[in-house]
């Protein structure tokens, strides 16, 4: 709810501090006294186009900083934290405008724009007045007081996420149909080159391997010549190394002589001939693995020209083949897969828009008993205000599905027997809108999620009786939301929980607006003036006592 307003330089206005509670509050004064100076600070804080105009003269800018107490509304708390702007339980929205024109928002100290402001503040107020504000006049508002009166959030919500979903597959098989040949023939390329890359199944570390075998293959008498050459002609015959190791280790052994160097020499020698034959041996090995196999050098040379061959038509290294083969085989099973293949998805498509038509169809009919029920309700409440209008609810339905529901509501009224209905805004006075309103808010602000009403002048065109009706249905109210309300008759007033007068004097040759809090005997002679005008009587007082007097024992 508004707990604060302040007002610095709006029109006529240079300071005004207001502390609001909850329930009802009423505002009063004599006409140009600038009671239209709260309406104008809340629309401004609430996102209303602005202009220089508003700036008092002589200032360089205007300023509104409202405060709201968030502590029970989950989805503003919710939207602030999701921008994080949030700042405990509490929000302070301000905007300023310059003499130039030029304007800014602000929510808890952070600049945002403009859109930003209008759609957060649609939560925390709602100006019912015969301005701009006037939530009456659209449409959209007034389906949703239809399904906030229906209580089937729910239903709403299901309906809602149904057509999303169905509209995704909708979109995307959209799409999927006006790229079928081309999709078909991507198709069909990558099954002929999945295939081909399946069938060659080359494994690990198989082409390493397969190249080194070709090696060893093409190569093996050349291996082996140079081997057994090796072997043979270096090691083993006369004068080879072994032989002439050995007759140096004969010839130290001749010294008989016993010096370390010649010792270690020896040992040396030894140890060298113990590797020469130990060489020797792993040569003859090495011989023995070494085969002449042509037909396993064709199959292996086979082999390597298919992986070779299909590695030059993807361009790339052949050991790069097990790589594309994923990414082919991938692309391909994304292409085929439910959601890309035109006839899976068509079907899929239409059992989603069944699920869709029937959340919608069970919606309609909740729609249709609410709409009947609340026709019955607002028509009892008008009654009482001394209305007697036609009022329906008139559901047309829509060419195309929607995200709510398969029909637009509309509230038509006719004010005169005989007359058929028609939408509010061509029909309506502003002050039977105001009074069509009230009668609504009446009935749906127990489900309304708006916590702050601001009515303008709902007593236009009421006296009396009705004036009094208003009065107490606007106090009802004030025990379920917060209620701002600009009135001129004493029925009304009286009933506000709490009262602001607002007045305006000349100071220095400047007019100057200004709104005070009414207490006990101030509040006595407001509603007496507002009772006999100008001059107050000992009658008016009395009747004045008598009205809050009865007002608080409500």
């Amino acid at each position: 709810m508004l707990t604060n307003l302040s007002i610095r330089n709006l029109a006529i206005a240079s300071e005004l501090d207001l502390e609001f509670d909850s329930g009802m509050t009423a505002l009063s004064g004599e006409t140009g006294a600038g009671k239209s100076i709260i309406l104008d600070a809340l629309g401004l804080a609430l996102g209303d186009r602005s202009s220089a105009d508003i700036v008092r003269h002589g200032s360089t800018r205007a300023e509104v900083t409202a405060v709201f107490d968030l502590r029970r509304l989950g989805n503003a708390l919710h939207w602030l934290q999701e921008r994080e702007l949030e700042q405990d339980s509490e929000c302070i929205i301000r905007r300023t405008v310059t003499r130039e024109g030029r304007s800014r928002s602000y929510i808890n100290g952070q600049v945002v724009p403009l859109q930003d402001l209008r759609e957060f503040s649609a939560m925390l107020m709602d100006i019912h007045s015969q301005h701009e504000h006037q939530a009456l006049l659209r449409r959209e508002n007034q389906q949703q007081w239809v399904d906030d009166f229906g209580r089937y959030p729910t239903l709403l919500k299901k309906v809602k996420e149904a057509f999303i979903k169905w509209q995704t597959m909708a979109q995307r098989l959209e799409q999927l149909q006006s790229q079928s040949s081309e999709t078909e023939a991507r198709i069909q390329l990558l099954e002929y080159q999945v295939d081909e890359l399946d069938k060659l199944n080359l494994q690990a570390r198989e082409l390493e391997e397969l190249e080194a075998e070709q090696y060893k293959l093409a190569n093996a008498e050349a291996i082996l010549a140079t081997l057994q050459q090796t072997s043979q002609g270096m090691l083993e015959s006369d004068g080879g190394c072994i032989e002439q190791v050995r007759q140096c280790i004969h010839q130290l052994d001749g010294l008989q002589i016993s010096l370390a160097p010649i010792d270690n020499a020896r040992s040396l020698l030894e140890e060298a001939a113990i590797q020469l034959e130990e060489s020797n041996t792993e040569l003859r090995l090495a011989s023995d693995k070494i085969e002449l196999d042509p037909e396993r050098l064709q199959e292996v040379e086979g082999r390597l020209g298919t992986i070779y061959d299909l590695a030059r038509k993807h361009r790339i290294n052949p050991d790069q083949l097990p790589h594309r083969h994923r990414e082919l085989a991938a692309e391909l099973a994304s292409l085929t897969a439910t959601d890309n293949n035109v006839e899976a998805l068509t079907a899929l498509t239409n059992e989603q828009f069944a699920v869709y038509s029937e959340a919608a169809g069970a919606l309609t009919a909740s729609r249709k008993k609410a709409c009947s029920e609340l026709e019955k309700a607002i028509q009892k409440q008008l009654t009482a205000l001394g209305m007697h209008p036609t009022l329906v609810v008139e559901s047309k339905p829509l060419q195309q599905p929607s995200a709510t529901g398969l029909e637009e509501l509309e509230m038509l009224i006719s004010m005169n027997p005989g007359q058929p209905p028609k939408a509010l805004r061509k029909i309506a006075s502003g002050g039977e809108l105001s009074r069509i309103s009230l009668a609504i808010q009446v009935i749906t602000a127990a489900s309304s999620q708006t916590p702050t009403l601001v009515f303008d002048e709902v007593d236009v065109g009421i006296g009396g009786p009705t004036a009094q009706i208003v009065g107490r249905l606007l106090r009802e109210l004030g025990g379920k939301t917060q209620i701002l309300c600009v009135t001129h008759l004493p029925q009304v007033a009286s009933q506000g929980n709490q009262h602001f007068f607002v007045s305006k004097l000349v100071q220095n040759g400047s007019t100057q607006s200004k709104i005070h809090l009414l207490q006990d005997q101030d509040r006595v002679h407001e509603i007496a003036r507002m009772l006999g005008g100008v001059d107050i009587t000992e009658h008016s007082l009395a009747h004045a006592h008598e009205m809050l007097a009865s007002s608080q024992l409500q």
